[in-house]
């Protein structure tokens, strides 16, 4: 993605935080409604409910046309799932992507739900190394220069895992749009990529599957999937850089219980 990187006051970030907070309890309720039997529609409305609650609007319904709150994804389907009848089933595995905008700041988050509980060993295992990549890219982003940087402690965790990013579909800026620059891939890349500086606001989100990283899109121009037909997870967090450390504006915590693990100590901003 092509255009300024915006850069915000520590003000702003703090509102954003406002926006995360929201969508990281929109995603429970999501994740709460992922169980067998129930539609994926049943999963956006529970996200939709509490982002209306909150007095938030979202920023996926209508967004270049989309139809709903939520990105519902399930099994092959990588990302930009249309919530619909579609019934889910014990051992599916549901991504689920939603955002909301709070004063014109947005927030964007990701989960992969694994329905029932109980899934081959497998699955688990790409469920987990895309949350494990996750986590390595935001620890990164603390001590990265580049985003370069970033997109190499992603894959990392990736090739260690033998799982393949979906090619093509990257992380992003974000603040007062969805969708801004800088591109922050999930594969290393030729070329400089930009500087990482303090004001930035980063949505990280690996997207991983166990076979190609080849996709096609369905003829609903949107819902995006493996060509092999191997499983997908995705994960996502939008992360603060400032001053004094980082923040991840998606989790009420910061991001401290899983930055620990990597020595990572979260400063709000």
């Amino acid at each position: 993605m092509s255009g300024r990187i915006e850069l915000k006051t520590r003000e702003q970030m703090r509102v954003m935080a406002r926006a995360g907070v929201i969508v990281e309890r929109a995603l429970a309720a999501a994740r709460a409604a992922c169980v067998p039997g129930a539609r994926t529609a049943d999963v956006d409305a529970a996200a939709a409910a509490v982002i209306a609650e909150a007095g938030a609007t979202s920023n996926f319904l209508g967004y270049h046309g989309f139809p709903a709150t939520t990105c519902v994804s399930v099994n092959e389907e990588v990302v930009h799932g249309i919530p619909g009848d579609r019934v889910l089933a014990a051992g599916d595995l549901v991504s689920v992507d939603c955002g909301a905008v709070v004063e014109g700041w947005h927030g964007d988050s990701a989960i992969t739900v694994i329905v029932g509980g109980d899934a081959s060993r497998q699955d688990r295992a790409l469920v987990a190394a895309t949350d494990r990549a996750l986590w390595a890219g935001i620890a990164a982003l603390a001590t990265a220069d580049r985003i370069s940087d970033v997109s190499a402690a992603i894959e990392e965790v990736a090739d260690e895992a033998r799982l393949h990013p979906i090619d093509g579909y990257v992380g992003h800026g974000i603040g007062t749009q969805m969708h801004q620059a800088p591109d922050v891939p999930n594969y290393r890349t030729r070329g400089r990529s930009p500087r990482v500086r303090p004001g930035m606001c980063l949505a990280l989100e690996p997207m991983l599957v166990i076979g190609t990283d080849e996709s096609a899109i369905l003829n609903d121009e949107w819902t995006v999937v493996s060509v092999d037909g191997s499983r997908a997870a995705h994960w996502e967090h939008s992360v603060a850089v400032h001053e004094d450390g980082i923040w991840v504006l998606t989790a009420a915590d910061g991001g401290a219980s899983r930055l620990a693990e990597h020595g990572v100590v979260p400063v709000a901003p």
